[in-house]
């Protein structure tokens, strides 16, 4: 056995050992977690404050704090849940859904036979996402490769489940993901990911622009899938931490020929989702790094202590 996999097997056995807290102990460490990166101001604290400062430039200082503190809580609850998703099994993660909100737009989809891309951003817990729909059928996962083999092993483990082909973010991505629709299949994408310099285009995102993945409006127009934007969105009941399910049917300009206005349709679109809740989203990714080579605007974001 490689080292890689044997580093990938020990990370398993600890997040699983997590993974049997409960979930409202999840949510406790998560907590905990997220006072602890305001305290020490750590990465994630100075990012999403960085990114909430962009995107709510309107907001009082005092209510951007309050905004702030709900974003890390909810973020380090995602983190901790996601032990439990990653290491128990979809049964049990499944009975934590109680609402299926647009089925009825998957299963035409799926009926039609040409193709579904879902496009899940980073907004309530995506992992129980892809649960919830490797479960009604086959689906192809596109995932970025950790730096480390270690790393990679404990990923392919944890997402391998039945139903799920994962497939590398790299050269090949594309013929995969088009031949899996040009069968009919289920391709899901992260459309809120920030793609390599010079593998996107620049379109706004709350006001300003960001470098803004292509693949995604590409398969649409070139295959003619249909595309639902999807969530798992949590919420909090007496009986304890919950979730729905969201299936959105995409703009019609994410097909447009013209590709700058395919990709502002597909952002405006992954808005409309992190404006539902902005807690839920992803604020702890520097997701305007890169800027336009003619723009002269700066890296929005302070350099990282050495």
């Amino acid at each position: 056995m490689r080292f890689a996999d044997i580093a990938g097997t020990l990370l398993y056995a600890l997040a699983a050992l997590v993974g049997r807290l409960p979930l409202r102990a999840m949510h406790w460490l998560g907590d905990t977690a997220a006072w602890l990166s305001r305290a020490l101001n750590l990465r994630e604290s100075r990012v999403a404050r960085r990114n909430l400062e962009i995107v709510y430039p309107q907001l009082d200082a005092p209510t951007r704090q309050t905004l702030l503190r709900a974003v890390l809580r909810e973020t380090g609850r995602g983190a901790f849940e996601t032990l439990r998703f990653w290491t128990r099994s979809e049964r049990d993660n499944l009975r934590l859904i109680d609402h299926m909100h647009g089925q009825e737009y998957f299963d035409s989809a799926l009926a039609s036979h040409h193709g579904l891309i879902i496009a899940a951003p980073h907004y309530g817990n995506w992992e129980l996402l892809n649960q919830w729909l490797a479960a009604r059928a086959p689906i192809t996962v596109l995932y970025r490769r950790p730096e480390h083999s270690s790393g990679e092993a404990f990923l392919r483990r944890v997402r391998g489940r039945a139903n799920v082909h994962q497939l590398p973010a790299e050269g090949a991505a594309m013929r995969g993901l088009f031949k899996a629709l040009q069968a009919g299949g289920v391709v899901g994408i992260l459309p809120d990911q920030q793609p390599k310099a010079g593998d996107g285009m620049f379109a706004p995102f709350f006001g300003m622009d960001a470098l803004s993945m292509t693949l995604l409006p590409r398969l649409a127009q070139r295959t003619g899938a249909a595309v639902l934007f999807a969530v798992a969105e949590r919420r909090y009941t007496p009986s304890g931490p919950r979730f729905d399910v969201h299936l959105i049917p995409a703009p019609a300009a994410i097909h447009e020929a013209d590709l700058h206005a395919a990709v502002a349709a597909m952002n405006a679109a992954v808005q409309a989702i992190a404006e539902r809740d902005p807690t839920q989203y992803q604020w702890t990714y520097k997701r305007y790094s890169q800027r336009p080579v003619d723009s002269g605007d700066p890296n929005p974001y302070p350099p990282e202590p050495r």
